[in-house]
């Protein structure tokens, strides 16, 4: 990994390559694996199955070829600059279209610039996926403080408001005066903040994790008590459906994200921590490793594995929770955004959000849709359908 120049306020290029004793010293951490005995229930209620993570170690250390990703990688446009004290490291590409929307894609956890990569060619090149030229985007992406090769803070407070504004000022510092913003997962959550603080030239979000559920309702959620009355067939879904999800790995990382030591000593402990995000991309990822081809293939999921690993970015990028939590701001509730706001719910999402409470969370709602297929990595899994969604989503805006 090379930079150059040594003026923090510089928008400076960025190259990745990791070196070669790295990359077997990798394999041999994954060869040298002490592993545990089976599960003993037949199904993924006692997590990561060992029949899974250890046809994920197999194929990690024989098969998978780091250089082939980093060499598309490095295929785009990288950069670092500083915002707030920190380094924070880029994608820009920008749309042989004249008049292409600027957009800040924004990733989360467990998630990586690879989730979002996908989204590029569609966006900056649309008239060779299916669109027109006055569907052409410059897309912008992020890597999260703390994630890839973004700066590790070394102080408290980067929580999702603080990134917010980093984020605000990284589209300034490029030279955009009006612009869009999309995200999903803690994106979703950072992007909501930015429509909440609303920085020169940002003129709406789309989410595919929308902060719509009511305040009474996500506490009674979330402390167990009874639902409020009146709610519809649709909202009693919803709440059921975050229910689902047990979030063991938020409450580690939000308390304890020091003590997650293992994830920066063992590649496959770091591995079998971040598939373990939510019931039903845990599934998906299961039977990628299972020989089914859907959504994400091995090497989508080996890609940010191996990224998080060679960065050393296992505990760093644990800690936004824990300042989430300290800043005691909700996953899913209302942030109060006004600017136009457009929600795309996929039927996997950790809950589909319903549009009786996205019209009121969102009071200035341009575009609301339910799409067939997708989780909660949609641009990862379903980038075809993400591209249409933005596409709609700020035809308007234009």
């Amino acid at each position: 990994m090379t930079q150059t120049s040594i003026d923090k306020n510089a928008i400076r290029p960025f190259h990745v390559s990791i070196p070669d004793e790295e990359i077997i010293e990798l394999r041999k951490r994954i060869n040298a694996t002490r592993w545990p005995e089976k599960e003993t229930v037949l199904n993924q209620d006692q997590g990561v199955q060992l029949e899974t993570i250890q046809e994920l170690a197999r194929y990690w250390a024989n098969e998978y070829d780091w250089r082939k990703v980093e060499s598309r990688i490095n295929a785009y446009p990288h950069f670092l600059t500083e915002l707030d004290g920190l380094d924070i490291h880029f994608i820009h590409v920008r749309s042989k279209h004249e008049n292409a929307m600027p957009i800040l894609i924004a990733h989360g956890w467990p998630g990586s610039i690879f989730e979002q990569m996908k989204l590029i060619e569609p966006l900056t090149n649309p008239t060779a996926f299916g669109g027109s030229a006055a569907d052409a985007f410059h897309v912008i992406i992020p890597s999260m403080p703390g994630y890839g090769f973004s700066g590790k803070p070394t102080t408290t407070g980067w929580d999702p408001k603080r990134i917010a504004s980093a984020y605000g000022e990284l589209m300034t510092r490029l030279g955009y005066t009006k612009y869009v913003a999309h995200g999903g997962d803690w994106g979703a959550i950072v992007v909501d903040f930015m429509g909440v603080q609303e920085p020169q030239g940002l003129i709406g979000l789309h989410t595919n994790m929308a902060g719509v559920i009511p305040p009474d309702v996500d506490a009674a959620i979330w402390s167990g008590n009874p639902l409020p009355s009146g709610l519809s067939d649709e909202e009693k879904k919803a709440c059921a459906q975050v229910g689902e999800n047990k979030f063991a790995y938020a409450a580690m990382m939000g308390t304890r994200p020091q003590t997650l030591t293992g994830l920066v000593d063992s590649p496959v402990a770091l591995a079998a921590f971040m598939l373990d995000h939510d019931w039903k991309s845990l599934a998906l990822i299961s039977r990628s490793f299972a020989g089914v081809q859907e959504g994400l293939t091995r090497d989508d999921v080996l890609d940010n594995i191996s990224l998080f690993w060679f960065t050393n970015s296992g505990v760093s990028a644990s800690r936004i929770y824990w300042e989430n939590g300290k800043a005691g701001i909700s996953f899913f509730g209302v942030k109060g955004v006004k600017l136009p706001v457009a929600v795309s719910v996929y039927p996997d999402e950790l809950y589909e959000a319903p549009k009786s409470w996205a019209e009121k969370a969102y009071p200035n709602l341009i575009h609301y849709n339910k799409l067939p297929k997708g989780g909660h990595f949609a641009a990862w899994e379903q980038p075809e359908f993400v591209t249409s969604e933005l596409r709609t989503a700020f035809k308007a805006l234009r």
